[in-house]
């Protein structure tokens, strides 16, 4: 696997015996010695530590950023209050997704924080995008953390009281062991934590003391995926992307009101209106076969539907579940379809999102 790039927690992940493997151009854990399931149940019981230094991390500074973002988003980061946070998409003219992202109101302007596999295009859209009334600028010297579980908010007490007294998507500067940070609560898993964002220079040191903690180990992508499969929330490239836009992804909440001045607004404030053709729905699966992403369903007279974005098994669970986009005609819940496995047919149930509820500090 050459030619990948590498976070600074590699050789870290490598004493700890992750597997590794390529993810958006890094080479990242996807697992470590006791496994995917034992890492996913540790995280809804414990506290789990996520190495997400491959996310993109930038800067939009100036006293026009909040409105320069703003006509480029669904709205609403104008009226961001400092320390605040938003999660948001960016949209194209069609009204698909370029990217999903986090915005921090921060006194310079705003701090975002881009998929991975997007980072390039999303730096390169803004810089196109952002006029010269403010500045934007990519932080590539920055390393990124998640510490997210039950016992998360616990450990962090230990070293930020400041941190661990943050509300849900609020974030603030503050000191770990002296290594100067910022950190918010949030996460990706469905359970209560933070993202710790901090100078790759000061990564491994901050990994080891939360690592050294009671109750902190460390969780792969294969335990991240699904937990946020399990809590219901969107992955860019399968429940979002270029062709699917934020009403379809049953992404309503992001826009604000009256706000029709983004990119794809004619399309998407129609969809909101009258309601898009398709749905994303959460499906429960029958059996133990897992129906994974690309699986194609039908209705009990054979008339495809729509496909899978996200499937796997579900450790809360016990059980397969999966995400899929599917004619809005068939979107109720508790609506029957069937999935075409290997030549089998699956019944699944359309089901309330998330799966296991989340457990967010507010």
């Amino acid at each position: 696997m050459t030619g990948l790039k590498q976070t600074p927690l590699h050789n870290l992940h490598l004493r700890l015996g992750a597997k590794m493997t390529a993810f958006a151009g890094y080479l990242m854990p996807v697992q470590y010695g006791k496994g995917i399931i034992h890492e996913h149940l540790h995280c809804r019981s414990h506290a789990g530590f996520f190495d997400i230094s491959h996310m993109g991390q930038c800067l939009i500074l100036g006293d026009n950023a909040a409105s320069e973002l703003e006509r480029l988003t669904p709205g609403g980061i104008v009226d961001l209050e400092y320390g605040a946070q938003k999660y948001t998409v960016l949209t194209n003219n069609d009204g698909g997704v370029i990217d999903d992202i986090i915005v921090t109101r921060i006194e310079s302007g705003l701090s975002l924080i881009v998929n991975a596999g997007c980072k390039d295009k999303d730096f390169a859209y803004l810089s196109r995008q952002l006029s010269e009334r403010c500045v934007f600028k990519t932080s590539d010297d920055l390393a990124l953390f998640a510490l997210q579980g039950p016992e998360a908010a616990t450990v962090m007490e230990k070293f930020s009281v400041d941190a661990a007294r943050l509300p849900f998507m609020q974030a603030c500067a503050t000191s770990i062991a002296g290594i100067a940070c910022k950190v918010s609560r949030s996460g990706y898993s469905g359970e209560d934590g933070f993202e710790i964002s901090l100078h790759r220079s000061d990564a491994e040191a901050l990994a080891g003391l939360l690592l050294a903690e009671a109750g902190v180990e460390p969780i792969g992508l294969g335990a991240r995926d699904t937990l946020r499969l399990e809590a219901g929330l969107c992955l860019y490239g399968h429940e979002l992307g270029e062709t699917i836009t934020p009403a379809e992804a049953r992404l309503q909440w992001l826009f604000k009101k009256a706000h029709g001045d983004f990119p794809g607004a004619e399309k998407i404030l129609d969809q909101l209106r009258n309601g898009p053709e398709r749905l994303r729905v959460g499906l429960l699966v029958d059996g133990r076969i897992p129906v994974r992403e690309g699986v194609m369903l039908y209705d009990a007279e054979n008339n495809q539907l729509g496909y899978v974005t996200s499937g796997s098994f579900a450790p809360s669970l016990n059980r397969p579940v999966a995400m899929a986009l599917v004619d809005r005609r068939f979107a109720e819940i508790g609506t029957l379809l069937f999935a075409n496995v290997r030549d089998s047919r699956i019944p699944v149930t359309v089901s309330p999102l998330p799966f296991v509820p989340h457990r967010y500090h507010r």
